[in-house]
């Protein structure tokens, strides 16, 4: 009848009595069925033990779990490595978790079984402390009594993926290869996601080509992590292999794949993988819908995002989030605003998203008001809120409200990491102050190829060419590798200091020593830097021999050089081919006639400017901005539309009647001068 008490209780009231543990072995002694009297300690001492045990799985804090280990120890059952083991799962993987307790029950225990090794590790794990699951593994080496099995490497691998830990994870490894685990398919396709983080796209494809079992997480672990390191082609290539050797996709086959279209912006091969998700009965569960969202947004296709939304009947931060993005990028910054004070939750992601879609929308002026308004609703802002913020005060050469985010991150001890310190670099450069844009450089505690970039492209921008390249070149050293975006600032570098032979060599090495295909923007500057110096004709046959089609820009620079230097006819045909690409391009019409006129070709510049009114061209009014008391005013030629038009306009008449006089005073000759002689 006990017996039937206590289950009553358990399952009414499960573990709210703290002391029901500490009850039921109290109890040593109870009638069977028939009446005799049991010996809890001796015969049934399985029932007692089997209540522990169920009582354990009921447990809900570590208080409870400490009564229950009292009665283990009194009842000699913690000696049970089974039941010991349960202790530790509770102590590693619960709500409550408490792993400097569980570590202390793993080393207490006399003979740990390698579960409880296991576990301990995976909480470790689960809960970020990485270093501290490294540590574990050592200590169950050093013990010299458990080996670790096929479940303790995914686990450490798992630790271990991450750039940081590269030395730790090529240890483990070595451990693998040593106990004999590297055909084990979890250990295999952990360690092949390992490799990945690491960006050793070639080990991880041996491993994966040496494996003698390929599953469909291993296909998954390949196509995520090509993902990831921004391979979207070999992402791409693996599925088409995958498919052959008659894997069937799933769920997170399909974010990986279609996450591939979103970085490669392939909108029809985009809408074939929705096609297949659809036609194939995948279940369209969040994370896929998610990802199909962002790949319509990347592509352009924003209303076929928005019906995704629509459809989705629970909506998480990132759905919401990724909508918000999608419309403040497009331009649709009330539509972005009303979802985003429909966001059930609060949280600075949202705001961070459409603060970064300004400033990609090159809405700067946006993004710094909805910062501002971010802080009367008292949203803390976070690192990359302040990126963002400072991308916009570069945008603007708003270096007052710039310099304020700096203090700002400083107050709120926001520390100074590789990205905030880039930000920081390419703000002040950007806005004028290269010498605070050096000293932020030099306090980065660790810079990366973006770091690096910043500077040179902020002291070529200040005609610091010499120093662009010095900056480029210790680059080079440190073991950085530069990219597409950092021989552009070396080129422009070389463009304004007229390095003409600089320029040619770091042309060439961008190709045959980095394998880095030029872009049309490098051509464009290769063009500008040799027109500049007045190699016009080879400036033409470096854009003749483009591989790939010249754009305005790289026609534009060609153009420009020639009126710089009076070349009529190689400044005529660049100045037509810009002209067939966009006839209503009024700036190409006013400099074509100018060349004509400064050449004495007065028949060729009157008929230019004939052109230009019989298609209803009309010369774009000049724009200027000035920033007044971290505001920024930006004023159009004619401007009637600025609150203060009139009074700025009074003013301009007020200065000009000014300079008139002075102009007037300063031709009267002075007496004794043209009058006596």
């Amino acid at each position: 009848m006990f017996i039937l008490f206590v289950n009553k209780l358990r399952f009414r009231y499960p573990l709210k009595i703290p002391l029901l543990g500490f009850l039921c072995c109290l109890h040593t002694r109870s009638l069977s069925p028939y009446g005799k009297p049991i010996n809890w300690n001796t015969s049934h001492s399985f029932v007692r033990n089997n209540l522990l045990l169920s009582l354990l799985e009921r447990c809900q804090s570590l208080l409870q779990l400490k009564q229950i280990q009292t009665q283990m120890i009194l009842t000699g059952l913690v000696q049970d490595s089974f039941a010991a083991s349960r202790l530790v799962t509770f102590c590693a993987l619960s709500e409550s978790q408490a792993l400097e307790y569980c570590t202390k029950i793993l080393y207490w225990i006399r003979e740990p079984n390698v579960f409880s090794w296991n576990v301990t590790i995976r909480g470790f794990v689960e809960s970020g402390e990485l270093e501290g699951a490294v540590l574990l593994y050592k200590r169950m080496l050093q013990s010299g009594v458990m080996k670790p099995d096929n479940h303790t490497y995914p686990l450490l691998l798992k630790a271990c993926s991450f750039p940081s830990m590269n030395c730790v994870g090529y240890t483990v490894l070595g451990h693998v290869l040593k106990f004999g685990f590297e055909f084990d398919i979890f250990v295999h396709n952990a360690s092949i996601t390992m490799l990945l983080s690491y960006g050793e796209l070639k080990a991880a494809y041996d491993v994966f080509d040496n494996g003698c079992v390929r599953d469909l997480v291993t296909w998954n672990a390949m196509i995520t992590g090509c993902v990831r390191r921004g391979l979207a082609n070999e992402a791409k290539k693996l599925y088409q292999e995958m498919v052959a050797e008659k894997v069937k996709p799933d769920e997170i086959t399909m974010i990986g794949i279609i996450s591939s279209c979103s970085q490669l912006q392939d909108l029809n091969l985009g809408r074939k993988f929705h096609l297949y998700v659809k036609e194939h009965g995948l279940e369209l569960t969040i994370p896929l819908s998610n990802a199909l969202m962002d790949m319509y947004i990347k592509c352009g296709d924003l209303l076929a995002a928005r019906i995704l939304f629509d459809k989705m009947a629970h909506k998480t931060l990132v759905s919401w989030t990724t909508m918000v993005l999608g419309y403040s990028r497009f331009g649709y910054l009330d539509v972005a605003r009303e979802l985003l004070y429909k966001i059930p939750e609060e949280s600075v992601v949202p705001w961070n998203a459409i603060i970064s879609g300004c400033v990609q929308a090159k809405n700067s002026k946006e993004a710094l008001a909805l910062f501002h308004e971010m802080q009367i609703k008292k949203i803390k802002p976070d690192k990359v809120t302040m990126v963002n913020c400072l991308s916009a005060c570069s945008q603007l050469g708003a270096l007052d409200v710039g310099i304020w985010f700096h203090h700002y991150t400083k107050r709120h001890s926001i520390s100074l990491d590789v990205a905030l310190g880039t930000a920081l670099v390419d703000m002040y450069a950007k806005c004028g102050n290269i010498a605070k844009a050096l000293q932020v450089f030099q306090e980065v505690p660790q810079k990366n190829c973006l770091t690096w970039t910043a500077i040179i492209c902020g002291l070529a921008l200040h005609g610091n060419a010499r120093d662009a390249i010095s900056y480029f070149s210790e680059m080079i050293r440190s073991g950085l590798r530069p990219d597409e975006i950092t021989f552009l600032g070396v080129l422009s570098a070389c463009c304004h200091g007229g390095l003409v032979e600089e320029g040619r060599k770091y042309f060439s090495q961008m190709r045959f020593n980095f394998n880095i295909t030029p872009q049309l923007k490098h051509y464009s500057c290769m063009v500008d830097l040799l027109g500049r110096a007045g190699h016009l004709e080879e400036a033409e046959e470096l854009l003749r021999n483009m591989p790939i089609a010249a754009d305005a820009a790289v026609w534009g620079a060609l153009f420009f050089a020639c009126r710089v230097h009076g070349n009529v006819l190689i400044g005529e045909r660049a100045a037509l081919k810009l002209l067939e690409m966009d006839p209503q391009d009024s700036g190409i019409y006013v400099l074509l006639a100018t060349m004509y006129s400064e050449a004495k070709m007065w028949k060729e510049a009157r008929s230019v400017r004939n052109i230009m009114k019989e298609r209803g061209v009309e010369k774009t009014p000049g724009c200027s901005s000035i920033e007044i008391n971290g505001i920024v005013q930006e004023f159009v030629a004619k401007d009637v539309l600025h609150p203060q038009s009139e009074w700025i306009y009074e003013c301009l008449i007020s200065l000009t009647k000014q300079l008139e006089f002075l102009v007037f005073i300063c031709d009267i000759p002075a007496y004794g001068d043209e009058f006596v002689s």
